[in-house]
């Protein structure tokens, strides 16, 4: 079966009434991470502050969330809070303090707690998506009435995740696939992120046991992500001229 992305709705006739547009839907931003794998650069700076394109990478997302209708913006800090919040002491949006680095779904369990409310959309500080995605993203989750979604992009990777009929099945899933889950989640209050197994309490146990008690989660496609997580991923990012030495080097 191929596979299908949550459609969006159809333009509607001019002779017909359109319905009420998507309302607002909230961001939660995850930036309370320590970034071990950017180690000894993290010792320093917290990964959301490191660059993509000569600009803090957490600076463009939260450009990419305001541009595209997003509101109110919660940021999840916890590693060398301080700094971030510094960074983006001008933004409008709300910190959330994660005081030990207990997983995802924590992280976002502090920014429910802090009044953060529901729907919501969920992303990675380290991540940035191709303009006009977060918005259809949220417009599919919204009009799928699911109990959760997943952005998914089609790269092949060590990580997986399962799609039948436009519903993701596993979300970590043991078998090599072309799709990989990007760090892209819809959540509804239908998601329950309590008693999950851990620490770490992560979303993705958190939406495996929603799926496995059959409420349905929504896979959406994204486009390409650019993403900071390892070495290589930041000097790509930020030196462009080298990938022509890398293609060169693969051939």
């Amino acid at each position: 079966m191929p596979i299908e992305a949550v459609p969006a709705l159809p333009a509607w006739p001019s002779c017909i009434a359109a319905p009420q547009a998507v309302p607002r839907v909230r961001a939660i931003v995850m930036a309370a991470g320590e970034g071990r794998r950017l180690l000894p650069l993290t010792e320093r700076w917290p990964k959301p502050m490191l660059p993509i394109g000569g600009r803090a990478v957490i600076a463009a997302l939260l450009r990419q969330l305001e541009g595209e209708g997003f509101a109110p913006i919660t940021v999840v800090t916890g590693y060398l809070a301080g700094q971030l919040e510094g960074l983006l002491e001008e933004e409008e949006v709300r910190f959330v303090r994660q005081p030990q680095p207990l997983g995802s779904a924590d992280a976002v369990r502090h920014a429910l707690a802090a009044d953060s409310g529901l729907p919501a959309v969920v992303s990675a500080a380290d991540t940035l998506f191709r303009p006009g995605d977060l918005g259809a993203f949220r417009e599919s989750f919204v009009s799928s009435a699911a109990a959760g979604a997943i952005g998914f992009v089609r790269r092949a990777g060590a990580r997986a995740i399962r799609v039948e009929g436009g519903l993701v099945q596993s979300v970590l899933d043991s078998e090599p696939s072309e799709l990989a889950p990007a760090p892209l989640w819809g959540v509804s209050g239908e998601i329950d992120l309590e008693d999950l197994p851990g620490p770490p309490y992560e979303l993705a146990a958190a939406f495996q046991r929603a799926i496995d008690a059959g409420k349905p989660v929504a896979a959406i496609e994204i486009g390409t992500t650019r993403q900071l997580t390892d070495p290589a991923d930041l000097v790509r990012e930020n030196f462009p001229y080298l990938e022509a030495y890398e293609r060169e080097r693969d051939l």
